[in-house]
């Protein structure tokens, strides 16, 4: 008996500690997934944080934990691993014509520009700010055009922990090693786009490949490339003209889908390159990225000279061709839609089953994620002016950067409620979307990134 009492205390100790060690390992895995940014709009390309501690409040001084001006212009946002941060940027050796705030029509530049051009990758420590390394990789004149607000440097990188791979559009992809050794390289001939307003697709990675959609006005075309070499798996010519939507990757419970917005249709892949579904009905322009939350995909075209700006909710398992019949808004696999309600620029925001809308000219909505419904519309942000990053959230607050560097903060909720604005410098023009890891935000704009992060309080307080 008292053997048994024994081996049934020592087994139950065996299973508290195995309890403990995997409640351990999956604190670990979570807080690991707290630290790292490794794409556009993070992991799941959402723009949502769980981190604890993170910043709501801060000035171009206040809780600034460092800044670092960043030379030439970039409109890439950084990625981060763990204590490594990457961004992209071009600097013009000779003149460069000064981007200005809110402008969208007048500014097309159809030539490319006369002057000498560096494209460079940098890495800085997350905790410092310091450089770590610094690469160029290419230095030459640019064979295309850029809009007057673009860069050469608008595709944000991505990295698996390993290597960071850094797409520059119309020059090609760059692998590094987290010491900054070139791995591999791979050139892309130059192609033109609509009214000479360059590039912005962002590659996307998945297992060992990376995903690239090149959409243009002469050849058009998803790329799957080996992450490890750079050499191509497979390449779907595509019928869409220039669009600068990044691509995303939908794990849902039927099976893994590449869902590329495009000017013309919507079209999803498999891991193989076959098409599954297409959808028709988007604006002539696209740039928001795609993103999943509970299930659905969640998709938004909002060209601001169309009347088509539409949102879609998608369940997984569709095929052929899934547009809406006239007036519809919902069929089979479109469980929800807005005809009217896309934003331009930002990329929409699922928070807590809330779908929310920034719009360019600073117009806030919010819709239940689940059905669609209207819980409120136009609410205008003071002085908001333009928007072009997207929407980001965390600790229940929803965070909205305008082009002036100011950054709105308003409680997430059924109804519009501003907390407060914070402001960085006169020269902080800001369009980029920020990065989120462990306890830091990194803003960047047109002069610099900031590394935003709680003042650690003073010994007394």
């Amino acid at each position: 008996m008292a053997k048994s009492r024994w081996l049934g205390r020592l087994t139950a100790a065996v299973l508290v500690l195995m309890a403990l060690v995997l409640v351990g390992g999956w604190t670990a895995a979570a807080r690991a997934e707290d630290v790292h940014w490794p794409q556009f709009r993070g992991a799941d390309a959402r723009g949502i944080a769980s981190g604890t501690n993170l910043p709501d409040r801060w000035t171009e001084t206040e809780n600034v934990a460092w800044k670092r001006d960043i030379p030439g212009r970039g409109w890439s946002s950084p990625v981060v691993w763990g204590n490594r941060v990457f961004l992209t940027t071009v600097v013009n050796t000779g003149e460069s014509e000064e981007a200005r705030k809110g402008l969208y029509f007048g500014g097309d530049r159809p030539l490319p520009p006369d002057a000498v051009h560096n494209w460079i990758v940098l890495c800085l420590d997350l905790q410092s700010g310091e450089v770590v390394w610094e690469r160029q990789v290419h230095s030459g004149k640019p064979e295309s055009s850029i809009h007057l607000k673009s860069s050469f440097a608008s595709e944000t990188p991505v990295t698996d922990g390993e290597r960071v791979y850094c797409y520059f559009g119309n020059l090609g992809m760059f692998c590094f090693d987290f010491a900054g050794k070139e791995v591999w390289q791979r050139k892309f001939p130059s192609q033109p786009t609509r009214y000479g307003w360059g590039t912005a697709a962002s590659p996307t990675l998945d297992g060992d490949r990376l995903y690239l959609v090149n959409d243009n006005e002469q050849d058009s075309y998803l790329l799957a490339l080996d992450k490890r070499t750079g050499e191509e798996i497979w390449r779907v010519p595509r019928d869409e003209k220039s669009n600068w939507s990044t691509p995303f990757v939908w794990h849902n419970a039927l099976r893994t889908e590449i869902v590329t917005p495009g000017t013309g249709l919507v079209r999803s892949y498999d891991t193989d390159g076959q098409l599954l579904w297409t959808l028709a009905g988007m604006s002539s322009i696209t740039i928001a990225t795609p993103y999943a939350d509970d299930e659905l995909l969640y998709i938004s075209s909002g060209y601001v000279m169309d009347s088509k700006r539409p949102i879609y909710a998608i369940r997984p398992g569709a095929s052929g061709d899934i547009s809406l019949l006239a007036d519809a808004t919902a069929n089979d696999f479109i469980v929800w839609s807005l005809p009217k309600s896309a934003p331009y620029n930002p990329s929409t925001l699922v928070y807590d089953r809330r779908l929310y809308v920034l719009s360019d000219r600073g117009l806030v909505a919010a819709f239940d994620a689940r059905d669609g419904r209207e819980l409120y519309v136009n609410q205008r942000l003071p002085d908001g002016r333009a928007f072009t990053s997207s929407p980001w959230a965390y600790d229940g607050k929803l965070f909205c950067l305008n082009e002036d560097g100011a950054t709105y903060v308003l409680k997430a909720g059924d109804e519009f409620e501003l907390l407060h604005t914070n402001t960085l410098a006169a020269d902080d023009m800001g369009m980029a979307t920020p990065a989120i890891a462990g306890d830091s935000l990194l803003l960047r704009t047109a002069a610099r990134l900031y590394c935003i992060r709680k003042a650690e309080p003073t010994r007394g307080e």
